[in-house]
């Protein structure tokens, strides 16, 4: 439940009822509809990041930066104790493919623990880490 914490906060801080004219019921066909065509979801307003992207941002932060920092330096305050990598460094990027950054994620490393994930914010999480290299 933990983990889920800042989407139900999210959640619930709407206030405002939806727009009539936009809001509909939601029904089976709608699902992945956007992930079927290849367009990406809906960008919200004001926030400059998707749905997709901010789960990505929520998902590190609630349980990758605490260890890997903000970034990926491995600077987080329990970075140190647990001796995390900095998965921003090219040395380090060149070395693990896609798949092994995957296992790592839902079968844990070392002190690292296992996460139970979507397959989909796992990407996000490896693009979101691939795109920190050399930063």
């Amino acid at each position: 439940m933990r983990r889920f914490a800042p989407l139900v906060l999210l959640l619930a801080a709407c206030d405002r009822p939806p727009d009539p004219d936009q809001a509909r019921e939601w029904t089976a066909q709608d699902h992945d509809k956007a992930e079927q065509s290849g367009q990406s979801m809906p960008r919200t307003v004001g926030s400059g990041q998707n749905s997709d992207e901010m789960l990505v941002e929520m998902t590190w932060e609630e349980n990758c930066a605490s260890c890997h920092g903000p970034v990926g330096h491995g600077d987080g305050p329990n970075g140190p104790l647990v001796k995390a990598p900095d998965l921003t460094r090219p040395d380090w990027q060149a070395k693990v493919t896609d798949a092994e950054i995957a296992q790592q994620i839902k079968g844990g490393k070392g002190l690292m623990p296992k996460f139970d994930i979507p397959d989909g914010t796992i990407k996000g999480l490896i693009a979101r880490i691939r795109a920190s290299k050399g930063r």
